[in-house]
């Protein structure tokens, strides 16, 4: 026969009391343990030093040893032997204390961020501070989940609208001038010899124009200037671009000392020029963008501030929230603000 198994102390007192009696002490038990499970660990830690404390100050006061003023060998001993007692005592009593702290410390090592049914425990046995932390530790856990979640949708969103904005193009520009290649090709070839040069030029201009629209497609969906000249080249090719815009200049103050900079910030950086100089071309009213690119310290700062109204009272979101996700990408900080003199100021900083 398999053993009974043995009861806990509140249940094992209870045993061997009358039903009503036993009942009262399981209560008094688990109340005892709710008090417990309820205090903070500053207090579980008070708890556990002040056993000690009443147990070594019982030990001395009726335990059947005299020390004398000058301890002689046998009586370091016994101190030695009591004083290692309590500390043991104390360090199996701490670790019930701390055993939960240690169980959360492990659990968060463990968890995986990415799976969303991959959460801490609630850990009911440990203090107010354990709880607290798994809760806060979840619910940031959540949070994360649920900003990964809508990342995801708003670049799964901005890939569709670019990859509509270039259909787009495609089909109005490139394929309005294609088709209109073919029908006067046709045309040129139901003409006489020589009235077919004149057609024939017509075609050749036709398919020069739509061959530079592909190349600017091409240069919005990667700067071709980025990988050939470098950083601060490809912002002036795209300075003069915006400055050969009816009713906008652009000034520049650009540093050709900068440091050395992975691609991807490189391409951060252009990226927000490219916004900042659009945003202020399409919606600033102003007539003057200042552009600058500079080192200071440890980070390299681009600045586009222009003479517009300003920023409206509920700006879009859209734009500015792109400009930051790609500043955080690389570990930079985004910074929209009113100039000095009115208008727009966009900072942008990344570590060099």
């Amino acid at each position: 026969m398999k053993p009974a198994p043995q009861a806990s102390w509140p249940d094992a007192t209870a045993a061997s009391l009358p039903e009503p009696a036993a009942s009262a002490a399981r209560g008094a038990g688990a109340s005892l343990r709710l008090r417990i499970d309820r205090l903070s660990l500053q207090w579980r830690v008070f708890a556990v030093n002040a056993v000690i404390f009443v147990l070594a100050t019982a030990t001395l006061a009726w335990a059947p040893v005299t020390v004398h003023r000058v301890a002689t060998r046998s009586e370091l001993v016994v101190l030695a032997l009591g004083l290692i007692l309590m500390l043991v005592l104390d360090l199996i009593l701490l670790r019930r204390a701390f055993g939960p702290l240690q169980r959360l410390a492990t659990a968060m090592r463990l968890v995986d961020p990415t799976q969303p049914s991959d959460r801490l425990a609630s850990f009911e046995d440990g203090s107010v501070e354990v709880r607290s932390l798994a809760a806060a530790l979840n619910r940031m856990l959540e949070r994360l989940e649920r900003e990964r979640r809508e990342s995801a949708l708003r670049e799964l969103a901005a890939q569709e609208r670019e990859r509509a904005r270039i259909a787009g193009e495609l089909h109005d520009e490139v394929g309005q001038m294609l088709t209109a290649i073919a029908l006067r090709a046709e045309r040129a070839a139901a003409q006489p010899v020589e009235q077919q040069r004149e057609a024939l030029l017509a075609i050749s201009q036709s398919a020069l124009g739509s061959l530079e629209d592909v190349r600017r497609i091409g240069r919005e969906l990667r700067p071709e200037a980025l990988d050939d000249l470098g950083l601060v080249n490809a912002v002036i090719a795209l300075c003069r671009r915006v400055d050969g815009q009816p009713g906008l200049s652009v000034r520049r103050a650009l540093d050709w000392g900068l440091p050395v900079l992975d691609p991807e910030v490189e391409l951060v950086i252009y990226r927000v020029a490219q916004e900042a100089l659009t945003n202020a071309l399409r919606h600033s009213g102003g007539d003057e963008v200042v552009v600058q690119l500079r080192h200071e310290r440890s980070s390299v700062i681009l600045e586009v501030a222009d003479n517009g109204r300003g920023l409206p009272p509920q700006p879009a979101q859209r734009g500015m929230r792109g400009m930051r996700e790609r500043a955080a990408v690389v570990g930079g900080t985004l910074e929209i603000s009113a100039g000095l003199s009115g208008g727009t100021r966009v900072t942008l900083s990344v570590p060099a």
